[in-house]
């Protein structure tokens, strides 16, 4: 919240004056971006044409934020280089640069409910926001409700897991925020989301914050829908196709299968505090009727795994690691659960990986496959 509040000031306030409409796609914040693109480790880098997804410092994230970047915006390129480059230097830059139109976009918003109403005061309520789950990446598993709501959307905020190709069904006139997380870079703290969400919806707009496979599964959408409605905000929340369903049926895997597995449990790899140890696993995590699915847990898998064991899971259960799931760039490793952590790590696999184990990953067609460590999904 601190950092919010010391980089918008006066955004919920501002009275700057109303900005001409422009479909120029030149890249004013081009300057900062080749510095910003020099930060990238080199573990995680892609090249524009390899993720799906929106990258930090990708230039197709900022082609669809050029509306924030004025023909005024002027950023020294030769002194961000000079300098050791820190992501938060970068992070801080880069709201500088988006403030003064974000501030715009908000007076001009501001200004049109007035005249709506025709005596210079708004007696119309707060704009709507719709927390919207966009599947895990296959555009073709995007809800029709959900392609109405980007539809009709005056801005939406979005995540990094939301697909290129999800993005390229919002209307040209349309405004895009984005407001994605990776490990080392959040473009926006939660707190700084918040705020976001809360100021366009009490000028008037029809905010959409899409959120890769659905809102309410580890993605903080029960965060942002609890703030929004205690400030008198009405969410609705259109699901979305979660990771776990979406890749399992790409991959022919039944999450529950009769003798099987009669139960599914989902988690996270990720605690709260961070730290290099999955969130606590408890004894039934071990359940061999049970099948695991674990998200956001690469980094945290050796140590997961080793868990598991520990709490009396068989070495030989069935997994797969999933890069980049039901998308063109999909990649999997299938391996029994004690050589699954060496298989990933020869694989390289990246972020997102969604990983799956248990005894129905067996009956996946491509399970007899497996000892080809990594294979392309077909296209």
């Amino acid at each position: 919240m601190a950092v919010f509040n010391t980089k918008f000031p006066s955004l919920l306030s501002g009275t700057t004056s109303n900005s001409k409409k422009t479909h120029n796609h030149k890249f004013h914040h081009l300057r900062i971006s080749n510095c910003s693109l020099s930060y990238t480790p080199p573990s995680t880098t892609y090249s524009s044409n390899s993720s799906p997804f929106t990258e930090k410092h990708s230039v197709e994230r900022y082609q669809r934020d050029n509306w924030l970047y004025s023909e005024d915006s002027s950023f020294d390129n030769t002194t961000c280089c000079s300098i050791p480059i820190d992501p938060n230097y970068i992070r801080n830059e880069d709201i500088a640069l988006q403030l003064p139109e974000l501030k715009k976009l908000l007076q001009v918003l501001r200004e049109k409910r007035q005249g709506e109403n025709g005596n210079g005061f708004s007696n119309k309520g707060p704009g709507n926001v719709f927390l919207v789950g966009t599947g895990p990446g296959d555009p073709e598993l995007l809800t029709l409700k959900a392609l109405r709501a980007i539809e009709s959307a005056d801005l939406l905020l979005y995540d990094r897991l939301v697909s290129n190709d999800v993005l390229n069904l919002v209307r040209q006139d349309a405004r895009l925020l984005y407001v994605g997380k990776t490990a080392g870079y959040h473009s926006r703290t939660q707190e700084e989301i918040h705020e976001l969400l809360l100021s366009f919806a009490e000028a008037g707009a029809n905010v959409v914050r899409l959120k890769g496979g659905d809102p309410l599964v580890f993605g903080r959408g029960g965060e942002e829908m609890d703030f929004l409605q205690q400030q008198g905000i009405q969410v609705k929340v259109i699901p979305g196709i979660t990771a776990a369903s979406g890749i399992a049926a790409e991959l022919g895997i039944p999450l529950t299968h009769r003798g099987v597995a009669n139960s599914v449990r989902f988690l996270t790899g990720h605690s709260r505090k961070g730290g290099t140890d999955p969130l606590f696993v408890a004894e039934n995590a071990a359940d061999q009727d049970c099948t695991l699915v674990v998200y956001m847990g690469l980094s945290t898998l050796p140590s997961l795994a080793q868990k598991l064991m520990r709490q009396g899971l068989p070495p030989d259960t069935p997994a797969v690691a999933v890069e980049r799931g039901t998308t063109p760039q999909q990649r999997m490793v299938f391996a029994e659960l004690h050589d699954l952590v060496d298989k990933v790590t020869s694989a390289e696999l990246l972020s997102p990986t969604l990983i799956v184990i248990g005894k129905v990953v067996a009956l996946s067609p491509l399970w007899p496959l497996s000892s080809k460590a990594v294979m392309m999904a077909e296209t």
